[in-house]
C-alpha cells in the first residue's frame, strides 16, 4: 500500500500528475487544488497518497496535504460518492471550508462543486456531520500565509465557544455546526463572546 511519494515532478495533466521515483513513474489522479501547488517540471515534489485496490485496478491519488487525504476519505466513504466526486469538492472547497460546510449542514457550498447535485450533497452534510466533530474549524478568510498566530487565536476562540455551548447543556454536533455558521457569517477575528451569542441565535432558530 502506497501512503507517500517523494521523487521528482514528471508531468502534470488535467486531473492527474506523475511522480519519478527512482526511475519508476506514478500517476496519482488529483484536484485541481493539488495540481495547482505542484512545483516545476523536473523539481523535488512529495504526495500523500490514497491506494485504491479493486479487482481491475489499482488506483492512486495524491494529495499536497494530509489534511485534504482525510477529508477525501471521508467523502468516498459515503454512499454514492466515488473519486471522481471526492476530488470535485476537493478541487471547490479547501479542507477547512469542506468541514465547515458540513459542520454546518450546509449543502448548497457542496452543492457547488462539478457533478455534485443537491441530494448527493445533502447526504454528504447529513452523513459526515458526526465524523467531523472534534475537528478545529476556521472561518472563512483565514489564510496560513496572515502567519500562525492568526489561525491559532481563530481555533482558540472557535474552541472556546464550543466548549461553552456543550457546557450549556448542547451536543457537541450542535455546537460545531452552530459555532460553524457563527464564524463564517462573523469572519476572521471574531472572539467568544461574539461566537457564542451568534451560535446561540442559529441554535434558537433550528
Amino acid at each position: 500500500m502506497i501512503a507517500k511519494l517523494t521523487g521528482i515532478l514528471d508531468s502534470v495533466g488535467d486531473d492527474w500528475v506523475i511522480v519519478d521515483v527512482n526511475g519508476v513513474g506514478y500517476i496519482c489522479h488529483a484536484s485541481s487544488r493539488t495540481l495547482s501547488s505542484m512545483p516545476a517540471r523536473g523539481e523535488a515534489a512529495q504526495l500523500h497518497v490514497e491506494t485504491v485496490v479493486r479487482e481491475d485496478a489499482i488506483t492512486l491519488y495524491g494529495f499536497a496535504e494530509v489534511a485534504e487525504r482525510n477529508m477525501f476519505r471521508l467523502l468516498t466513504s459515503v454512499q454514492g460518492v466515488g473519486a471522481k466526486v471526492g476530488l470535485a469538492i476537493l478541487s471547490t472547497l479547501a479542507p477547512n471550508e469542506l468541514q465547515n460546510a458540513i459542520a454546518a449542514q450546509d449543502k448548497t457550498a457542496v452543492a457547488r462543486a462539478k457533478g455534485v447535485g443537491p441530494k448527493v450533497a445533502q447526504r454528504i452534510v447529513h452523513e459526515l456531520k458526526d465524523k467531523v466533530t472534534g475537528l478545529v474549524f476556521q472561518p472563512k478568510g483565514v489564510q496560513m500565509a496572515m502567519g500562525a498566530a492568526a489561525p491559532k487565536a481563530a481555533n482558540s476562540a472557535i474552541e472556546d465557544a464550543i466548549s461553552a455551548l456543550v457546557n450549556l447543556g448542547y451536543k457537541p454536533v450542535e455546537a460545531h455546526g452552530a459555532v460553524a455558521k457563527a464564524a463564517g457569517q462573523l469572519g476572521e477575528g471574531a472572539d467568544v463572546g461574539a461566537l457564542v451569542p451568534a451560535a446561540l441565535k442559529e441554535l434558537s432558530s433550528l
